[in-house]
C-alpha cells in the first residue's frame, strides 16, 4: 500500500482545527526559517501529522513544511539556512539536527535507511 494513501484516523474531521487550516498558508511556505521553525511546531499536535508527511515524502514535495518536516527539493531538511554562508557552529548544529530529524523519521515509521527517505545533506 502507498504511503499517500494510508487510512486516515476516521475520528478525525477534516475540517478540525488542523494548524494548517487555522493560520496562514504562507507560514508553511515561507522564505523565513524563523517562520518555517514556527510551522514546524504548530505541526506537533496535529492529528494528522503522520499521514501529512508519509503523504509529503511519498510525492517528494519540492518545498514546504509537511508533517512538522521542512521539505527542501524533495528532501527532509533539519532547518533551513538563512541566505550566505553558514557559519562553522551553525554546520555542526546542522549535523545534529540532521541526526536527530531522521530519528523522528525511523520513529514515525516512514524511513529505515537513507534510500527510503532522502535527507539533505
Amino acid at each position: 500500500m502507498s504511503l499517500a494513501l494510508a487510512p486516515l484516523d476516521v475520528s478525525v474531521e477534516l475540517e478540525a482545527n488542523l494548524p494548517c487550516r487555522k493560520f496562514d498558508p504562507d507560514l508553511w511556505f515561507s522564505d523565513s526559517p524563523t517562520d518555517l521553525e514556527l510551522a514546524k511546531s504548530l505541526c506537533g499536535d496535529c492529528p494528522l501529522r503522520v499521514e501529512c508527511l508519509a503523504g509529503a515524502v511519498e510525492r517528494a514535495e519540492p518545498w514546504g513544511v509537511w508533517g512538522g518536516e521542512i521539505f527542501e527539493r524533495g528532501a527532509v531538511v533539519p532547518r533551513k539556512r538563512p541566505r550566505g554562508r553558514p557559519r562553522k557552529e551553525d554546520l555542526a548544529r546542522d549535523a545534529a539536527l540532521r541526526v536527530e530529524a531522521e530519528a523522528r523519521l525511523a520513529a514515525s515509521g516512514l524511513a529505515t535507511s537513507r534510500s527510503a527517505v532522502r535527507l539533505a545533506a
